[in-house]
């Protein structure tokens, strides 16, 4: 394939300036809220994570896992999917699986039961993307770069929301409660998307590659599942290696296929555009920070005071120090859009990330305090915030239109695999300086520090990556 034809920072879809303001808000919040529920369904049980560990054993993991590994591979193949048969369909099954998943977790307690729950609960993750190119191909410019922007945020924004939320239901009810507001969320937004939003222009129609989404399939799951284990397999261990050498050649199988297609579900000359590739590897190192920032806040301020830097604070306190960073998202998201406007996608996306830079190193002197940790995170969410906005504008604009599903997919991909890198560094270097607690090791006030400042120098490349990123498409 060769250089995309030039498509607009936002592209307009179906001669949607006609669209009045009160549909173009309703489009937005019936998508915004299954992008949410979707977000939600990956951070809602992590606070609760310890609790059913001590109930199922160590089987309990795998209720994180599953949804993981599912979410990743839902998330490529449904943004294909969508190109080919349509946006809104694609859309409405990824939330009619996260709704029935929820129902299934919200009804039983058989370990089973709940991972089979759980893993259908990782199609709702591919609605961030899905609603990215629906709301692209509906919503007239003027309107769709703040509302682009808004659901491109919604994966750190759940992410903040849904610790304190758990906290506050689980206090009360108990986890059960939880997934019946996954399900009473994620139909509120089935409903109303099939009454308000209209289908997207601009279906390719083809069949799809069977091959590939095998071959992808298997190199996610090679991959992702060494990095949900390695902090309890060990990072050396025989089964981590071989996994991820497995990942390495099924992902080079994977391109050898999908290069001798004319409809590839992966199209590795699209994927392989400078401009799609360093956005990309910026994805990839926002999710590092996203959930640094999740794993360097909430077992810091939860830690016992024993440990001379912790405040023993409650799960519901951790929540809420994290609250303000997901507010701080939801504001600046759709403001970003006029930033965009204005200076464009990579100098934007260079901001946000030297603000997530600014975040962490003020870590270094502002942890004496609630207040002061609580100050850093928000800035690190003022940060993610600007950058989830711009990357779709990025995408959008070095792609073709009738691309535009797939290729949000793989970069919300690439967010999520840099979500799973991070969950699984920032584990390993908590674990790596520890001292004992009541006969427990708990990690110390350096190992915080030696990853705030991984995860800063981290965000400091994705700032000079941005910066290089053309502006406009490049021939």
């Amino acid at each position: 394939m060769g250089a995309p034809s030039p498509t607009p920072l936002v592209p307009a879809g179906t001669s949607t300036p006609r669209t009045s303001s009160a549909r173009a808000r309703a489009e937005l919040l019936f998508v915004a809220l299954g992008a949410l529920a979707g977000a939600l369904s990956q951070s809602l049980l992590i606070p609760v994570l310890s609790q059913l560990t001590n109930q199922y054993g160590a089987g309990a993991d795998w209720l994180l896992t599953s949804t993981l590994l599912v979410a990743a591979v839902a998330v490529p193949v449904f943004g294909r999917l969508a190109d080919m048969f349509g946006k809104r369909l694609m859309l409405l099954i990824a939330l009619a699986g996260l709704v029935a998943g929820s129902v299934i977790t919200a009804t039983t307690s058989e370990l089973g039961l709940l991972i089979l729950g759980r893993a259908i609960q990782g199609l709702g993750l591919a609605g961030i993307p899905l609603g990215i190119s629906l709301l692209t191909a509906l919503l007239p410019p003027e309107r769709a770069g703040s509302a682009v922007a808004l659901v491109s945020a919604m994966l750190g924004i759940g992410g903040a929301l849904g610790l304190p939320l758990a906290g506050v239901v689980v206090q009360s009810w108990n986890f059960h409660a939880l997934f019946w507001i996954l399900a009473a969320a994620g139909l509120v937004a089935f409903i109303g998307i099939i009454v308000v939003v209209p289908e997207a222009p601009g279906r390719s129609g083809g069949r799809f590659d069977m091959a590939g989404g095998l071959l992808l399939s298997a190199a996610l799951v090679a991959l992702l599942l060494p990095l949900a284990e390695a902090s309890d397999w060990g990072w050396g261990s025989p089964r981590v290696l071989s996994l991820l050498a497995v990942a390495g050649v099924l992902f080079v199988v994977l391109g050898a296929v999908e290069l001798r297609l004319k409809q590839p579900l992966v199209d590795v000359r699209a994927l392989s555009r400078r401009p799609i590739v360093m956005t990309n590897i910026v994805s990839v190192i926002y999710g590092f920070a996203v959930f640094g920032s999740f794993l360097s806040t909430a077992p810091f301020v939860q830690a016992p005071r024993e440990t001379g830097y912790g405040f023993g604070a409650s799960v519901i306190t951790a929540g809420l120090v994290l609250l303000p960073n997901g507010l701080a998202q939801l504001i600046l998201a759709p403001l970003s859009a006029r930033l965009i406007a204005r200076i464009g996608a990579p100098v934007t996306l260079a901001i946000g990330s030297l603000l997530v830079v600014v975040g962490y190193l003020l870590r270094f002197p502002l942890s004496g305090s609630l207040l002061q940790v609580t100050i850093c995170t928000t800035v690190i969410g003022a940060g993610v915030g600007i950058g989830f906005a711009s990357m779709p504008a990025l995408i959008n604009t070095h792609t073709p239109r009738d691309e535009l599903a797939a290729a949000n997919g793989l970069n919300s991909l690439f967010r999520n695999i840099g979500g799973s890198l991070g969950s699984a560094i920032s584990a390993s270097l908590l674990a790596l300086i520890t001292i004992d607690v009541a006969g427990r090791a708990v990690a110390n006030l350096d190992a915080y520090r030696l990853l705030i400042g991984v995860v800063a120098a981290a965000s400091a490349v994705a700032a000079v990556i941005a910066l290089c990123i053309p502006r406009r498409p490049v021939s």
